[in-house]
This record gives C-alpha cells, sequence and structure tokens, in this order.
C-alpha cells in the first residue's frame, strides 16, 4: 500500500485511534497532518514518532466543530504542502451516561464535533479535491453508529448520521473520482478504556468473539487500505472492524 507522495490529514490524530492512523499512514509514505485541539504533548510525541519512521508531518491545533478553523486547516495544508489527497475525519468525543440526565450543551458538544467537524472538513477540502479530480475521504464511524448502544445515545445518533453522510456524499462525488468510505470501529484498546478495571475488560472482551479488543494499528491498517489504490473502485462503505461483535 503505497502512499508516497501523497498528504493526508488526519484529524484528532495525536491520540488513540487517530495516531494510530497517522503511523500507519507515514509509514506508507504520506505526509501527515496532525491536526488537534488540546495536547501538545500528545501532538508532539506522535510528530516526533512519525518522524522516526521516516515521513514527514507537521501539526496544526484547532477545532473541527468551527468551520472558519476547518477552512483555515484545509488552506494552511494546501500553503505548506501543495495538495491535500486523503482527508480522515477522525476526531471525535463520548460521554458515558442515561440521555434523561443530559443537557442540550452536553448533546451539541458531541454532534458539534463528531458530527459537524466531519461536515466542515469535508466541505473546505471538496474544492481542491475536484481541482485536482482525485481525493480519498474516510470518516471515522462506530459500531455503535451501526446498532446503537445504551447510555450512548447522542454518541450513536452522531455516528449513525455520519455512516449516512459517507454514503450519500460518496454517490454525489463518485464522478469527480473522490472516493468516500466510513470505518465502524469496535472496542479498541485505547485510553478511552482505561477507565475499566480489570474485570471489566475481562468481560467486555469475553462478549467479542475474537475475545480481545482491537489494536489501533488495526484501524490504521484499513485507512491506509483504502487511502491507496488498491482500493479504487470501493466507495459508499461503511467496513466495520470488531472482532465479530456485532
Amino acid at each position: 500500500m503505497d502512499l508516497k507522495g501523497k498528504v493526508a490529514i488526519v484529524t484528532g490524530g495525536s491520540r488513540g485511534i487517530g495516531k494510530g492512523i497517522s503511523l500507519e499512514l507515514a509509514k506508507a509514505g504520506a505526509c501527515v497532518v496532525i491536526n488537534y485541539k488540546n495536547n501538545d504533548e500528545a501532538a508532539e510525541k506522535t510528530l516526533q514518532e512519525i518522524r522516526e519512521v521516516g515521513a514527514y508531518a507537521l501539526k496544526i491545533k484547532g477545532d473541527v466543530s468551527d468551520y472558519k478553523f476547518s477552512n483555515e486547516l484545509i488552506k494552511t495544508t494546501v500553503e505548506k504542502l501543495g495538495k491535500i489527497d486523503i482527508l480522515i475525519n477522525n476526531a471525535g468525543i463520548s460521554k458515558v451516561g442515561l440521555f434523561m440526565d443530559e443537557s442540550p450543551d452536553q448533546w451539541d458538544n458531541i454532534l458539534n464535533v463528531n458530527l459537524k467537524g466531519a461536515i466542515n472538513c469535508s466541505h473546505s477540502v471538496i474544492k481542491e479535491m475536484i481541482k485536482q479530480k482525485s481525493g480519498v475521504i474516510i470518516n471515522i464511524s462506530s459500531m455503535w453508529g451501526n446498532v446503537g448502544a445504551s447510555c450512548e445515545v447522542i454518541y450513536s445518533a452522531s455516528k449513525g448520521a455520519i455512516n449516512s453522510f459517507t454514503k450519500a456524499l460518496a454517490k454525489e462525488l463518485a464522478p469527480s473520482n473522490i472516493r468516500v468510505n466510513a470505518i465502524a470501529p469496535g472496542v479498541i484498546d485505547t485510553e478511552m478504556n482505561s477507565w475499566l478495571s480489570r474485570e471489566e475488560r475481562q468481560s467486555l472482551a469475553s462478549e467479542i468473539p475474537m475475545m480481545k479488543f482491537g489494536e489501533v494499528q488495526d484501524v490504521g491498517m484499513l485507512v491506509t487500505f483504502l487511502a491507496s489504490e488498491n482500493s479504487k473502485y470501493i466507495t459508499g462503505q461503511v467496513i466495520t472492524i470488531d472482532g465479530g461483535m456485532q
């Protein structure tokens, strides 16, 4: 999966699944733009790890739920690297709790980052991709976007919307040689699961047919495949990677 000469943006690219994606794209030869919102230390660490594998990277701090920033993210990338070939809409947040206990501010925050962030960045990048008559957009969804999760109602809703957005945008952009797909991860071993006790981890793993959590590299390698010419006839798909849990 050769991505040499390609320029990729990964939103939320400094930690967790986003970091795994950034590193796998870099290993395939892509220049990677790491977008992040808050954690300067994590972004710098990811940047250095990418450079250690021999790839070029830069980091751009900002909130993709702000449309003005998403435009600046695309503009800055083009100014510094000349083009954008791959956009990974990965930035996302979640909150575990009963829907009846949530406030409008809380669900606005989730929807703004998870859904509006992907819409903002996609809208901002499309003109650049149409100019070059090629491009790949990959949206990171969730298995809960497929089936819904109790105590993550708004998160599930945001990811379900991402799935529909992916399918519709893929149809609209296919004539311009721009492919749009989504990946729906299951339980991936990241900091997001660090609150689980050892017993809770074991119990959750027992619900997965493969009896283990996925790794960020698993998602990163699938992203790399979908970003490469090896998947040149795949668009409008939501691919689940969950160890058979669904």
